[in-house]
């Protein structure tokens, strides 16, 4: 991928059931690079890790994804490995809700990405919306 100078930011998610909260969390992602890089989670990850099927097809939530104006590249990704996705996209800056902020698998993904100079920023989550909720919601319908 030629990425033209600048910052290049990635960010990565599962994106099941597109919704504002997504595009919030892209949105703001872009503020901070001049690249976007979108990992959008395989069907098998999402099971192996969420032990969920997602209801969306992992093509057509990267075509979702991949049609974001502020969206450089977008692609599908097998690991939720951070030094395996910097390997392979090389960017200098990775973003994640700030819902994650405390958690320790991400507290320690923050310390090995400032060890290769990579700098990893918390993003405001919006509250009140979740596929998880959107799901909960339609099953009670």
């Amino acid at each position: 991928m030629h990425y033209g100078g600048g910052k290049v930011g990635y960010t990565q998610g599962t994106f099941d059931l597109f919704h504002i909260g997504h595009l919030n969390l892209l949105n703001h992602a872009r503020e901070h690079c001049n690249f976007l890089i979108v990992g959008v989670n395989s069907d098998d990850l999402v099971k192996d890790y969420k032990h969920k099927i997602p209801v969306i097809k992992q093509e057509e939530r990267a075509e979702i994804v991949r049609s974001i104006r502020g969206v450089d590249a977008c692609v599908i990704t097998t690991t939720l490995d951070k030094m395996d996705a910097h390997a392979k996209y090389k960017f200098n800056t990775i973003f994640i809700g700030d819902d994650w902020k405390g958690n320790p698998r991400w507290e320690q993904t923050k310390v090995d990405m400032e060890e290769i100079g990579v700098e990893l920023i918390f993003l405001p989550y919006t509250n009140g919306v979740s596929t998880t909720a959107i799901k909960d919601t339609i099953s009670h319908v």
